[in-house]
């Protein structure tokens, strides 16, 4: 049944990207003139990408402290990353942002040509020009009143474990003056798997935004980002005790 329904899901993924696609580049090409930070395009993205949690009845989402997020005025935001579905999460939280990602996503069939249609930004891990490039590519958007979206554990974590950060979204938010938002997501790793094509169709995921933190309040990148990381493990367990809670009082 597993498999069943996983082909069902892939297969409507794959047409509906190819068909939301065209629309994207339509909404590109009208919305160009006015819209040059692709605010709007950006929001057709967000729609997409839940599209697929409103397909999937088993899939639940709940956001917290989505106020906390900028419509206007540049931000750092930063999140834990568990799985693929780390992304449909996150762009359920409708406001404007810039994603940090891979390069090689770029290059996947429709969705990646929709990143190219946005303007994300690409990043070949490990590549030190690469990241110089990225670094001041987030410095344009943020200095144009555009957040960003890092992932500062830089890959998904295996195990659930929090990984250690990187210092890049430390750095941008610290040279710029912004605000750093932390975002903690939980349950998105029972969504698509990171290694084959069985999706999972039950999953409870849950996003908070957290109170943004000023990086000047720090005296260096290192105090600013370890205090970040703890703050954000903090409160994943303490999602996920919630949960654990939730669960075991039953329906």
């Amino acid at each position: 049944m597993r498999w069943l329904l996983s082909v069902l899901f892939w297969s409507f993924f794959a047409a509906s990207s190819a068909v939301l696609f065209l629309v994207a580049l339509v909404l590109f090409l009208v919305t160009w003139p006015f819209d040059r930070d692709g605010r709007v395009l950006h929001l057709f993205s967000c729609a997409w990408a839940q599209l697929y949690f409103w397909v999937s009845p088993g899939w639940h989402l709940r956001i917290e402290g989505r106020e906390r997020l900028p419509w206007h005025g540049p931000a750092v935001l930063v999140a834990n990353h568990q799985s693929l579905g780390d992304i449909l999460v996150l762009f359920g939280l409708y406001r404007p942002f810039k994603w940090v990602s891979k390069a090689s996503n770029f290059r996947l069939p429709f969705l990646g040509w929709n990143m190219y249609l946005n303007r994300y930004v690409s990043l070949v891990r490990g590549d030190k020009h690469s990241i110089a490039k990225m670094m001041a590519q987030c410095e344009r958007w943020l200095d144009r009143g555009v957040p960003v979206l890092l992932f500062p554990e830089g890959t998904r974590s295996p195990n659930n474990q929090m990984k250690p950060f990187k210092d890049g979204a430390f750095r941008l938010a610290r040279s710029k003056g912004c605000p750093l938002i932390p975002i903690v997501l939980t349950g998105t790793g029972d969504t698509l798997p990171k290694h084959g094509m069985k999706v999972k169709f039950r999953a409870d995921c849950r996003v908070r935004v957290l109170a943004p933190v000023d990086p000047h309040a720090f005296s260096d990148v290192d105090t600013l980002r370890e205090y970040v990381r703890d703050l954000m493990i903090r409160e994943k367990d303490r999602l996920e005790a919630e949960g654990e809670g939730k669960d075991s009082q039953g329906p």
